[in-house]
């Protein structure tokens, strides 16, 4: 077992809940023994990142205090918007010795644990994709997904900027390909899986939000998909949820079952349904648990 600290997010603390408990009982079958921070605030998303960069870089650096604190040399975050502030910040601290003393005096002042940069951080796509993650991937999916076309949506912050995520290509990515395949699914390709999901811009400019998220979802539904998989809850929420706007606006209903990271290696390895809570979703997942028990 790898011990890692466990970032939640707020997300997966509150309205993408299913993303937290698929993820708890999907660890221990993948080696992973998680050590949920629960002192941690957060990230600040792109928000407080633009409006207040220090006070950013301060609640970054003080939820991967708490995680050094743990002991474990990993930081697994479940969030592409959480991996990409946690990692930029941790760049910023590693490469910079005035800064990081400087934050760790500001630390100290408000009773949080000092950090010296030894924590890495990783999405729990990454630590499965390859590796022991892998290997291990392939024989806790012993139910499988049995031929399902499976489309996968990477979003854009856990690809961009590749300097500060640096993992895969991120015009060719292929870790959750490869996880789909694992899983006994087929993975179907497509030109916008690499693109933003809409959401920053949601409320501000919904119409240009909903022309982004639009092309995903009709070039899956257009390939044969039986459902989408993402590793973000933001991306899910976007997916999920604001299908009903696309029907409202176009008029026609996609019905296309997202599901999390978590939730579709849980479905392989055959998960409880209390586990995978799909209840939750907007669109129903249906279509496809009731094709894996066919």
């Amino acid at each position: 077992m790898k011990q890692v600290a466990y970032y939640t997010g707020c997300l997966a603390a509150l309205s993408a809940k299913e993303l937290n408990t698929s993820t708890k009982a999907l660890a221990p079958k993948l080696g992973l023994e998680l050590v949920e921070l629960e002192s941690v605030t957060c990230c600040g998303a792109g928000d407080i990142h633009e409006a207040e960069p220090d006070y950013y870089l301060h609640l970054n650096a003080r939820i991967l205090a708490y995680a050094e604190a743990t002991g474990s040399d990993t930081l697994m975050t479940i969030c592409n918007v959480c991996t990409l502030n946690l990692r930029q910040a941790n760049w910023q601290l590693k490469n910079d010795p005035d800064l990081l003393a400087r934050v760790n005096t500001n630390l100290e002042t408000v009773g949080a644990p000092p950090y010296s940069g030894e924590v890495e951080v990783r999405h729990l796509l990454w630590l499965i994709a390859e590796g022991d993650g892998y290997e291990l991937l392939k024989g806790v999916a012993h139910k499988g997904l049995k031929g399902l076309k499976i489309a996968p949506f990477y979003g854009c912050q856990i690809l961009r900027p590749s300097k500060i995520l640096g993992f895969e290509d991120p015009d060719k990515p292929w870790s959750l390909e490869a996880i789909i395949e694992a899983c006994g699914g087929e993975p179907v390709d497509y030109p916008a899986k690499i693109k933003c999901c809409g959401f920053p811009i949601i409320q501000a400019r919904e119409e240009v939000a909903l022309g982004e998220l639009i092309q995903p979802i009709e070039q899956a539904s257009e390939a044969g998909a039986d459902a989408m998989v993402t590793p973000c809850p933001l991306c899910h929420l976007s997916l999920d949820a604001w299908q009903l706007k696309l029907r409202k606006q176009t008029g026609k209903d996609y019905a296309m079952p997202i599901l999390h990271l978590s939730q579709l290696i849980g479905v392989a390895a055959g998960l409880e349904a209390s586990e995978l809570q799909f209840k939750r979703h907007v669109v129903s997942v249906e279509p496809v648990t009731s094709k894996l028990e066919a």
